[in-house]
């Protein structure tokens, strides 16, 4: 209306009356709607709710259930039980024989004391560890999208009880496995191999499945395995070491594993390696000082530099400034201060102190430690080696 028209002029409608009523019903349509749909997602929120504590539940029986199976698992190779029941430790170590001098070869240089057995990777097994794997994953995923349904204080449950405590009753089992004979060994891989997925993020679970992977280079026959092992351990303890650097078991295992694997590689290699091994041994030391095992390796490393021949030496002076070194009596502090920490940790070590005390001319303390080493039981293949040598240097 144009305000011309003043006062007395009539407005117009924007909408007739029939057309007011179409839109009041259809806004009362869409009302209706609303409700309905907000009344739809809220019974869709309590279902998912209940499905995420069902997932829960699942979760948690099947990783209870993983681990039975796990235990009553048959691999496809026979049982083949050795005389080995105690820990499997791998070195650097010189093999067996006389003492070299310089003017003579070296005793074997930068080696591993490894066991033998006929274990072959089946591909039933690979098969075994794919479905594993897939169902570890399928375990994580419905964990993962479970968080997201559940409260703060069901999330706080599940992680920090149940997850906690399956992963407590892994590791003993996985450390039982390991002190075992050879078919034990490979069954904690195997068992460590198939939980990876939902421990690779723990410490304590990835040192024992690096440990895992020597013990299988150690018991593997063929030489390419024995390679693999250990480089893909190495590899493990490689990341764990950027986040854990303050581990002593990861320093060990680290070490360990460089000696396995240079094992195989060239002279200059297996030299270089020796530094490395000497520096993790030695923080591992520093970090855990009341482990025998750790002055155990330090021992047969300081044996084995104090042994090396002159072709190695040679070699160390050419490509290093200062080649590494060490002597028996070194060797021999080192492998008293095991004996000091846990008296008959092993018949090889005592067999080693008597080569350290024969080596510095004292024949009487040699006898007496060979007497020593003779009341231990060889639990290893490494002390059934040394009760081999023992009976040499009783004759």
């Amino acid at each position: 209306v144009s305000a011309e028209a003043g006062d007395g002029a009539v407005h117009a409608p924007l909408l007739t009356h029939g057309e007011q009523l179409d839109v009041l019903e259809r806004l009362d349509f869409v009302l209706r709607n609303i409700a309905e749909l907000r009344k739809e997602v809220e019974e869709l929120r309590n279902s998912l709710q209940h499905l995420a504590a069902e997932i829960v539940g699942e979760v948690r029986s099947h990783l209870e259930e993983t681990q039975k199976v796990t235990r009553r698992r048959r691999f496809p190779f026979p049982r083949e039980r050795s005389d080995s029941t105690g820990s499997s430790s791998i070195y650097f170590t010189a093999s067996s024989g006389a003492a070299n001098t310089d003017d003579g070869e070296s005793e074997g240089g930068y080696t591993t004391a490894n066991a033998e057995s006929d274990y072959d990777r089946e591909s039933e097994r690979e098969s075994e560890e794919g479905e594993d794997e897939v169902s570890c994953e399928t375990v994580r995923t419905a964990r993962r999208d479970s968080l997201d349904l559940v409260n703060e204080d069901e999330v706080h449950f599940i992680s920090d009880s149940s997850l906690e405590e399956g992963l407590g009753q892994l590791l003993q089992q996985a450390d039982r496995l390991h002190d075992g004979d050879e078919q034990e060994k490979r069954e904690g891989f195997q068992l460590l191999l198939n939980n990876k997925l939902a421990y690779a993020d723990q410490k304590d679970f990835l040192w024992r499945l690096a440990r895992a992977h020597s013990d299988m280079c150690e018991v593997t026959e063929d030489a390419d395995e024995k390679r693999s092992y250990a480089s893909d351990g190495k590899e493990e303890l490689e990341i764990a070491l950027q986040k854990w650097d303050q581990s002593a078991e990861c320093h060990q295992w680290y070490a360990v594993l460089c000696g396995q694997l240079s094992e195989h590689e060239s002279i200059q290699k297996r030299i270089q390696t020796g530094y490395v091994f000497k520096e993790h041994i030695d923080k591992a030391i520093e970090l855990k000082p009341e482990d025998p095992k750790a002055y155990y390796l330090l021992g047969r490393w300081c044996y084995q530099v104090s042994h090396l021949g002159w072709l190695e030496k040679k070699t160390a002076s050419a490509l290093f400034e200062a080649p590494p070194t060490a002597t028996v009596q070194d060797a021999l502090q080192n492998f008293l201060r095991v004996e000091e920490l846990s008296p008959g940790f092993s018949k090889a070590g005592r067999v080693y102190i008597a080569k350290c005390y024969r080596d510095l001319g004292n024949n009487s303390a040699a006898a007496l430690w060979m007497n020593l080493a003779s009341e231990l039981p060889a639990n290893t293949k490494e002390d059934a080696e040394s009760e081999r040598e023992l009976e040499e240097m009783q004759s």
